[in-house]
């Protein structure tokens, strides 16, 4: 058997999941979980490399041995990271300091201050934001730093000892040109300005053509197969982004087929032929891991927000949805502002969250899991209507994630968006893109012509529910989303 191997290093764990090459079935996974690091600053957000690296190696044996597979039968790997990540590596590439993730808020002044040198918005979330915050408040450790690198990157260059970087990963660094599909000359010279030294370029790693996606990283080193229990010489694919790889496990890699992933984060994507560039900075212009363009909402408060309600009153999921059953659309009048790590669209880095028009019986647990599934799905659905004015059209809405399993969601969000939503079989979707992109350059290799959309055809599949959107609903969540605009914009005025 010929499998592709997909590891996705998330913020809440790393998954693998094996892919069989001829039925395009999974046939085995894994996950091995850990969180931040603790006792940091207000609005940081790190974690170790050598949390990832652990994990890596913990879920390949775990994948292995679960699955009865030999090393042998894996043909490929594709590595999906977190986006954004700032990976920092000295001399002996060993890592300067914990990362610092897409999460992290505490560098929105380094982001306004690279907004106004470049002149256009680069989010906080993004990682040049992070590296002026470096460079400022930790000089020492910024003069040790020899290299910068994504956390997908840090992976890859574990697996193959290649040091290079991608350009669907690198458009979300605010270093690239993503029409151009480079690094970007003036923003590097700009980030120098302001740090009044030189030398980012020299800590950038290769770049990738873009032209050939198809093409390898490279190949399981000795020592990463020692380390990592893989086969000498196992084909390594670029990889991506986690967004870019849920992009191809969720069959976003042609245009019409938007994306909603319900993860900790909440993202929304879709393949584009051009480059779709918002001149107010919150849709995303990322390229595409595997060609083109991939236009990118991101909304920095999702699950987390329905998992503060249940880790307050000790309950599980299924009973609080039962509960949130019971309550009304629109809470009774209860608005939840759901922005509890600031929030990127809209691009309100520090704010907080905020319950609005509480009466007495709001502080149940079936009013608050409703009211905050109700404000993250407005507040996506916000981005989604940007997404819309700036020309991306649906064909299909695919949903992915583990929120997708929730019914309540799938129709509150349905009605939201005035569109009907379907979830797919698979909701790791970055792991499985990661080993379908992993399968697609092995059969390059191998001389056999087999597309992405073959693929596409072969591994993913859609579930039989389908949730149209409740008319009725979608009046009421109009009015709603109408209300929660206004309040978002009396609170924080721009």
């Amino acid at each position: 058997m010929s499998l592709g191997l997909g590891l996705d290093v998330g913020t809440q764990g790393t998954k693998a999941l094996l892919l069989d090459a001829e039925s395009g079935a999974v046939v085995g996974r894994a996950s091995s979980a850990y969180g931040l690091l603790s006792g940091l600053e207000p609005g940081a957000a790190e974690q170790h490399p050598r949390t990832w690296r652990a994990a890596v190696a913990c879920v390949i044996r775990e994948v292995l041995a679960t699955s009865g597979r030999d090393p042998a039968e894996i043909v490929a790997v594709g590595v999906s990271g977190q986006q954004h990540g700032c990976v920092t590596l000295d001399a002996q590439d060993e890592p300067v300091r914990p990362a610092k993730l897409w999460c992290d808020t505490v560098t929105s002044e380094e982001a306004s201050e690279l907004s106004a040198a470049l002149g256009h918005p680069v989010p906080t979330g993004f990682t040049a934001s992070k590296l002026l915050w470096l460079a400022r408040r930790e000089p020492e450790n910024w003069a040790r730093t020899k290299r910068v690198l994504l956390p997908h990157d840090y992976i890859n260059q574990l697996l193959t000892g290649r040091t290079a970087m991608e350009v669907g990963d690198a458009s979300g660094t605010g270093l690239f040109d993503v029409v151009q599909r480079r690094f970007d000359d003036g923003a590097i010279a700009a980030f120098d300005q302001l740090t009044k030294s030189s030398g980012l370029a020299s800590r950038l790693p290769e770049l990738l053509d873009p032209a050939f996606p198809q093409a390898p990283l490279g190949l399981v080193s000795p020592t990463a197969a020692a380390e990592f229990g893989l086969a000498v010489g196992t084909l390594v694919s670029r990889g991506g982004g986690d967004n870019m790889m849920s992009a191809v496990g969720s069959g976003a890699t042609s245009p019409g087929v938007v994306t909603v992933s319900l993860g900790t984060s909440g993202t929304v994507f879709a393949h584009a032929e051009q480059p779709i560039v918002d001149p107010e900075g919150l849709i995303a212009p990322f390229c595409g891991s595997t060609g083109g363009w991939l236009p990118l909402l991101c909304v920095m408060n999702l699950t987390g927000v329905t998992e503060e309600v249940r880790a307050g009153f000790g309950m599980d999921h299924g009973a609080l949805t039962t509960a949130a059953r019971q309550v009304p659309a629109g809470c009774d009048g209860l608005l939840w502002l759901p922005y509890l790590n600031g929030e990127r669209v809209p691009d309100l880095p520090t704010a907080t969250g905020s319950l609005l028009g509480m009466r007495a019986g709001h502080l149940r647990p079936g009013v608050l899991y409703r009211a905050a599934m109700e404000g993250t799905s407005l507040n996506l659905a916000w981005g989604v209507e940007r997404l819309r004015q700036l020309g991306l059209t649906t064909r299909e809405l695919h949903l992915v994630g583990g929120a997708v399993r929730n019914p309540l969601w799938r129709e509150i969000l349905a009605a939201c968006l005035g569109t009907p939503v379907l979830p797919l079989e698979e909701p790791e979707s970055a792991a499985l893109g990661a080993a379908m992109q992993s399968l697609w350059c092995w059969h390059g290799q191998s001389g056999k012509s087999v597309s992405l959309q073959d693929l596409t055809a072969q591994c993913i599949r859609t579930t039989d529910t389908v949730t149209e959107p409740d008319q009725s609903l979608c009046a009421e969540y109009a009015e709603l989303g109408a209300r929660f605009r206004a309040q978002v914009q009396g609170l924080y005025p721009s």
